[in-house]
């Protein structure tokens, strides 16, 4: 428990240097979060004039298809928010700075997995999790449901950090982390729609083997009283099960660095 309140703090003083770096750009700032902002209306309204003039999107609702997309915007929201250092690694790499943070008495994965927490993303994680409450409210779910939901929302960010953490290796041994973190992202958005509206194979592929599906679909599925126990303990596994290779991948990646002084 010490160690967790250790790293906690020092997270903290981390994220509010970020912070600091972040407002003095204050017109950059505006920019940023108003297009965040505008992209995130106008995709919610697309789904919805979409849903309205078909009738259902694969069986779903326009309510229930509109809370799929903020499930979502959820995960991707906090993981960003979390790991945007993710996205300024490579340089490290290339430069040989990484070699500092490897010889400091803290854990390397965690100070580039969660460097500095995204402010921006930070301002639009509350009228996300409002809209999911009111929207939630109206598909009337069981407390059983809405805990379901809320423990497989923690599995999807689990899974979400070992996408990022697998990332982080694949920059290690390859130099190349730009285009891998943006085929996640471009993977992620496969998740804006229920998974139902994919035809196999690439609906399975998108549950078990890059499981999209069991990170963002299923805990609105969950919600809605869609997932039977099995596919519960499925999901927890394969949750457990990706984050432990993604720790042994950087483990790995590391017996495979280079420093900058040998």
């Amino acid at each position: 428990m010490k160690k967790i309140l250790y790293y906690f703090k020092i997270w903290l003083i981390i994220s509010k240097n970020s912070f600091l770096n972040v407002i003095h750009q204050r017109l950059a700032l505006a920019i940023f979060l108003v297009g965040k902002i505008l992209r995130f209306v106008f995709f919610l309204a697309f789904l919805y004039f979409i849903v309205n003039s078909a009738g259902t999107l694969a069986g779903y609702s326009s309510h229930q298809a509109i809370f799929f997309f903020l499930t979502f915007n959820l995960i991707d929201i906090v993981s960003q928010f979390l790991f945007r250092d993710v996205y300024r690694f490579r340089p490290l790499v290339a430069s040989g700075d990484f070699d500092l943070i490897l010889v400091k008495p803290l854990n390397a994965l965690f100070r580039v997995l969660m460097g500095g927490a995204d402010f921006i993303d930070l301002v639009t994680i509350p009228p996300v999790i409002y809209a999911l409450i009111w929207l939630g409210q109206s598909l009337n779910p069981s407390y059983f449901q809405v805990l379901m939901y809320i423990f497989l929302i923690l599995n999807g960010l689990l899974i979400a950090t070992s996408f990022h953490i697998a990332v982080l290796a694949l920059g290690i041994i390859t130099l190349e982390i730009d285009h891998t973190i943006m085929i996640y992202r471009d993977l992620m958005s496969l998740g804006r729609f229920p998974i139902d509206i994919y035809k196999e194979p690439l609906k399975g592929i998108l549950t078990y083997l890059i499981p999209v599906g069991i990170m963002i679909s299923l805990p609105t599925k969950a919600l809605l009283g869609l997932v039977s126990p099995i596919g519960l303990f499925i999901s927890f596994a394969v949750g457990v099960t990706v984050f432990v290779i993604s720790l042994k991948l950087w483990d790995f990646a590391l017996t495979k660095y280079t420093s900058a002084s040998s």
